[in-house]
């Protein structure tokens, strides 16, 4: 659970990021409120000419003072006039159809511009959070975050308020024109409109509690996904297809559950509203044919009722249907908030220095850590190592020898002692000028999806190619590379990884390739048997920098076991 505080602070950070956002898009918003009004004024028009058609054209009854201008018009050229109103029906469904296209174009490029913008600073937030987070949180959810909540919210703050304000003032003068022919009509209308609000505010909140369960059930869906399929090689050696593939539909079944639920909330609001407009449309029809008779209404003013009556309850309808649009967005932008609240465990103090020209002596003094309370993975560790020392830490699994490493690049902070380099407390260093000076392999391989030389200059962009081919040289890599189909251009993909990833060591590491490096940190798998061979501490390990062999560099620290680190 989220603390109060970093809830509080998520939502400010959500909000200036949305707000911002709205602001450098002020031109084309104001544009699309133009369109807005625009249509909303042709709505009111649209059912004018048909009035003037039946009851000065067809009853022919005198026009109103208001059209007057019209009469000499009617008395010379009765069929020009019959044409004119015809043709300007056809005229304003063409202006508010071409409205309502600008419209949705301006607001769907802002939307797309909203989820882009809120994309990019939640995946940098994402990227600055500690160690500590990822390992407890479920990557699923947060890919859910990344790409699913933020596509839901695409339209949430330019769309839906928009279309709410459009449907407000389509209401608020519909109303006014009717209240102006016959306001006994028009308050027979508005009696059922406490009813339709009644019934959107309950079914409303239903439906945001069922879509945040459904949400929160998708999240975890993704991240049983990503966890199966990221170890399919596990599932497959052990066949737990089966387990794997039950365990999966528990939890789709209870998402299909909510799913449907959902659904059936959302139709529910859509039948009630349907309902109370057939009541009202019925109850017009009839009080207004009673006004006609009693000459109190004529049938164009009824005919502008019944328009109006039904374009009234078609916005109202929308909103039903935008009710569950915006309780689906609200569920998203919480769930985003929530996790743009969270800060960092290990921040840079106000005056660190940046890590420059390191010589490499560490001193480990009394360091105590621990991933959980209670549980210390080390305790009054002191190490000291001058440059150019190379050094082998050999232990079982689980014994700390990585956890050494992450507390030098500062992934984690120790919970007593301190470490010292170049004697300045390792917490004085800014954070990413520390970990540019370091090199780091680990014991998996990771391969991104860009070229080789890409992959092997990860660690800079400066790299020439010279220096990446050197480099592969060095690590024994530089042959098959060039066996392959297209050299130092070839794309990873998914499926090539493991054709790279069976290299093993042999394959040039990210940044290793193009940093000349004070020290570097190795982490390999090796066999048992290597712990009692000394020996191979005297060959140097095939993976280099652009400048030379990494035994070169000042200093090499080594961790040995069956999962063994290197450290140079």
């Amino acid at each position: 659970m989220i603390s109060p505080g970093a809830a509080l602070r998520g939502r400010a950070r959500f909000r200036e990021i949305v707000a911002s956002h709205l602001w450098s898009a002020k031109k084309p918003i104001g544009l699309a409120i133009g369109c807005l009004l625009g249509m909303t004024c042709m709505e009111l028009l649209a059912p004018w000419p048909l009035k003037i058609i039946f009851d000065n054209i067809l009853l022919q009854q005198p026009m109103p003072p208001s059209l007057s201008f019209l009469a000499g018009l009617f008395q010379a050229w009765p069929l020009l006039l019959l044409i004119g109103l015809a043709a300007s029906i056809a005229v304003i469904a063409v202006i508010s159809g071409a409205l309502s296209y600008g419209q949705s174009f301006v607001i769907s490029q802002i939307g797309h511009r909203l989820v882009h913008t809120i994309r990019q600073a939640l995946f940098s937030h994402v990227q600055r959070l500690s160690l500590s987070f990822h390992s407890q949180a479920r990557s699923g959810e947060l890919l859910a975050k990344l790409a699913g909540d933020t596509k839901t919210l695409r339209n949430a703050y330019t769309d839906i308020p928009l279309s709410v304000a459009g449907h407000a003032i389509t209401f608020l003068g519909m109303f006014v024109v009717m209240f102006i022919i016959n306001w006994e009509l028009s308050l027979i209308i508005m009696a059922t409109m406490p009813v339709i609000v009644s019934a959107l505010f309950i079914l409303s909140r239903r439906i945001l509690k069922s879509t945040h369960d459904q949400r929160t059930q998708e999240g975890h869906i993704t991240s049983r996904l990503n966890e199966v399929l990221s170890s399919i090689s596990l599932v497959q050696a052990f066949g737990r297809e089966r387990f794997e593939q039950h365990r999966f539909e528990q939890e789709n079944a209870g998402n299909l559950q909510t799913g449907i639920q959902t659904a059936r909330t959302t139709a529910a609001v859509t039948r009630v509203v349907s309902a109370i407009e057939a009541v009202g449309t019925a109850s017009t029809v009839c009080f207004g044919a009673w006004q006609v008779l009693k000459s109190r209404m004529t049938p164009g003013d009824l005919l502008i009722f019944v328009s109006y009556v039904r374009n009234l309850y078609g916005p109202v309808k929308n909103l039903s249907k935008l009710s569950a649009r915006f309780s689906q967005a609200t569920v998203c932008a919480e769930r985003i908030a929530d996790l743009l609240g969270i800060e960092p465990d290990i921040q840079d103090r106000p005056d660190a220095v940046k890590a420059k020209h390191l010589r490499g002596e560490i001193g480990f003094e009394q360091v105590s850590f621990g991933y959980l309370a209670g549980c210390p993975v080390l305790q009054d560790l002191s190490l000291q190592i001058t440059p150019g020392q190379r050094i082998a830490l050999v232990g079982p699994s689980g014994s700390g020898k990585s956890t050494l490493v992450s507390l030098l690049l500062r992934l984690y902070e120790p919970s007593e002692g301190r470490i010292i380099l170049d004697g300045l407390n390792l917490a004085d260093y800014e954070r990413e000028s520390l970990r540019r000076e370091i090199g780091v392999v680990l014991q998996e391989t990771l391969l991104f999806r860009a070229s080789i030389a890409e992959n092997i200059a990860y660690g800079t962009e400066q790299a020439t190619r010279e220096q990446i081919m050197e480099a592969a040289r060095e690590a024994n890599a530089h042959d098959f590379i060039m066996g392959l189909s297209k050299g130092y251009d070839t794309v990873v993909e998914n499926v090539a990884a493991p054709c790279l990833g069976g290299n093993g060591n042999g394959s040039v590491s990210h940044g290793h390739s193009s940093n000349n490096l004070p020290f570097s940190f190795w982490t390999s798998r090796l066999h048992p048997w290597t712990i009692d061979r000394p020996a191979i501490f005297e060959k140097p390990l095939p993976v280099s920098t652009p400048t030379g062999p990494l035994s070169s560099l000042p200093i090499t620290l080594s961790e040995w076991s069956c999962s063994t680190t290197f450290l140079s």
